[in-house]
This record gives structure tokens, C-alpha cells and sequence, in this order.
């Protein structure tokens, strides 16, 4: 496990493919803040939840200069199929290896059910303008992150 991404360093940089099947690099998106979240599994509650949460605040986030990157390691297919379904505007990402996840930390051990397994965290980071992270939150909760998030983007 990789440490965790501090404040004020340079984000990782990443080329992935979208839910249209265009690629995706992080450092081409230099002209606005960008929110990346990554989330476990596409169609499941908590991500369905943050995912439309996400949705329903993105016409707020984009006056504050922010695009919002959602990754998961879902396949391309069931990214389409989750944005359609949920009318998602925005961007999903497929890291199906992980290894983005891992490269920024938002990969680990965590309760399901009251079992511990190793898999992908709920994670949310804001990047800057010139490429460094300026929020990076860990095993953040679906209900309420992105109100909170927004408010703090806004003040």
C-alpha cells in the first residue's frame, strides 16, 4: 500500500478510459479544479447514492470552476449502462487493474459485512488548478460527502 496522498504534492497523474470510451488524463484537465472519487462498485447502494449525489450537485460544482472524475474499477460496459441508467453528465472512469486506485491510496483493507477484505476505499480528492491536492479524503461516507464537499469548494 502506497502512502497516502498529502496535501499541496503534485496528484498522480493517470490516463484512463471513460464510460464512452474516450481516454482520460488528468494532467490534460490542467485549465479547471477536477474532484476525482473513486468508489467500490458501480450499481451498488452507497455507490449509486454517491454517484447521483454527485449528479444532482454537479451544476453547482461547475460554477466553481470544478470537473468531476468518478473511478472505479468497473469495466467500460457497466460504466455506460450505470450513466445511462442514472443520467450521470459526468465522466466515469475505468481503472480495471487497480493501479491507479493503488497509486493513490484509495486501495485497502476495509469491513464489509463485518468482514475485513482488501479492495477499493471511497475516496474523494480535489485538485488545483496547477496539479496539486488541495483535499484528499479517505474511507469518506456516501450519504452527505458531496454537500459537504461543495460547501467547502464554495467558501
Amino acid at each position: 500500500m502506497t502512502p497516502q496522498i498529502q496535501t499541496g504534492r503534485q496528484a498522480p497523474d493517470f490516463t484512463l478510459t471513460d464510460h464512452e470510451g474516450r481516454q482520460v488524463r488528468l494532467s490534460d484537465l490542467r485549465d479547471r479544479r477536477v474532484i476525482v472519487y473513486f468508489y467500490p462498485k458501480a450499481f451498488t447502494p452507497g455507490c449509486t447514492s454517491e454517484a447521483c449525489d454527485f449528479r444532482d450537485n454537479l451544476a453547482s460544482l461547475e460554477s466553481l470552476g470544478v470537473t468531476v472524475l468518478g473511478v472505479s474499477g468497473d469495466d467500460q460496459e457497466t460504466l455506460r449502462r450505470f450513466a445511462e441508467e442514472h443520467h450521470l453528465p459526468y465522466r466515469l472512469l475505468s481503472d480495471p487493474d487497480s493501479s491507479t486506485a493503488r497509486a493513490w491510496d484509495a486501495w485497502g483493507e476495509k469491513t464489509v459485512n463485518g468482514q475485513t477484505v482488501v479492495g477499493p476505499l471511497r475516496s474523494t480528492f480535489v485538485i488545483e488548478q496547477d496539479g496539486t491536492v488541495s483535499s484528499a479524503e479517505y474511507n469518506v461516507q456516501a450519504e452527505g460527502h458531496v454537500a459537504d464537499l461543495r460547501r467547502r469548494l464554495a467558501g
